[in-house]
């Protein structure tokens, strides 16, 4: 008699658990982490920047008047602004006053960029004192000079009768001529700190090791600058040009405190004439086509300023 044995059957095996996807993995959690934090600006942006453009030419397609219906007209109010007259003007004067206050404002700024460049107690006292306009309000600077300019009583007449210049008498705001002058003073005064600091902040980003190196290989101070200082200095260039020629072409509080347009509209810039076609006018469908206008022109400016002036390798 034979015994005979059974064998269990091998339990089977379990399938190993695979981990537990969370949620939301890491990654996600920063994209909506991320998103969270940016909804304030965003909103901000399309609140008062997107709508009001979007509206903006949403208005220049139309006849819209202060009070009343408007209505659709398509292109005629761009068609009208080329045949302008006094909005042609206006554009020729600003083009003018930027070409005028442009080369005002950087060769100083460098000139005084380079003169407080260093260490010290009276450079730190110099930078201030060169900054200092530049926290004063535009309208308070230009009624500051609307005085400073007035004949027989302010002290720039004074000043002027001692040098020989005009007579204590002059007024200053009687011709285009002098009016831009005056007010491109008043403009260097106010903004000229503002291009000093931006431009002291791209000279002290160069690296000393290499101005260091090109005296030793012989370089003069004028080779250094042109060769070394300036190609190293030019995204710092583009930011102040774009800056100044943009402020200049939206120039508006200058010359509608100091000189109100005058005399005979000869100092109306681009947006003081978009400012007396909306609301003095009250045609809020043409003006916002100049205003559409502009601000294409400026975009097209600003961008080919970066195109000439962006950063670069040099070898």
């Amino acid at each position: 008699m034979t015994e005979t044995t059974t064998t269990a059957p091998a339990p089977a095996r379990s399938k190993p658990e695979r981990p537990r996807t969370p949620w939301l993995t890491y990654r996600r959690r920063r994209q909506l982490t991320g998103m969270v934090l940016v909804a304030p600006a965003v909103a901000v942006v399309t609140v008062f920047f997107i709508v009001p453009l979007v509206l903006t030419f949403w208005m220049s397609l139309h006849d819209w008047p202060l009070l009343g219906d408007h209505k659709f007209v398509g292109l005629d109010n761009y068609r009208q602004a080329i045949h302008d007259s006094e909005w042609m003007n206006a554009i020729g004067f600003t083009l003018k006053y930027t070409v005028l206050i442009t080369p005002l404002l950087l060769i100083p700024a460098f000139g005084l960029a380079f003169l407080v460049n260093r260490s010290g107690r009276a450079a730190r006292t110099f930078q201030s004192i060169f900054f200092l306009p530049v926290v004063i309000g535009f309208a308070a600077a230009a009624y500051l000079w609307v005085y400073l300019a007035q004949p027989g009583l302010g002290p720039l007449s004074d000043l002027a009768a001692r040098f020989g210049l005009a007579g204590r008498d002059t007024n200053w705001f009687a011709t285009a001529t002098s009016g831009l002058l005056l007010v491109s003073a008043m403009v260097v005064w106010k903004v000229v700190g503002m291009q000093m600091i931006l431009l002291m902040s791209g000279l002290q980003s160069i690296p000393g090791e290499l101005t260091e190196a090109a005296r030793i290989d012989g370089a003069g101070p004028w080779k250094t600058f042109t060769r070394v200082t300036l190609p190293l200095l030019r995204p710092t260039l583009a930011l102040v040009l774009v800056f100044s020629v943009a402020g200049s072409l939206l120039a508006f509080d200058q010359f509608y405190i100091m000189t109100s347009g005058g005399p005979s509209n000869g100092t109306i810039t681009a947006v003081y004439q978009i400012y007396r076609t909306s609301f003095i006018n009250f045609d809020l469908g043409y003006g916002a086509a100049l205003s559409a206008m502009l601000m294409v022109a400026l975009a097209a400016v600003s961008a080919v300023q970066m195109l000439l002036l962006r950063k670069t390798d040099y070898s």
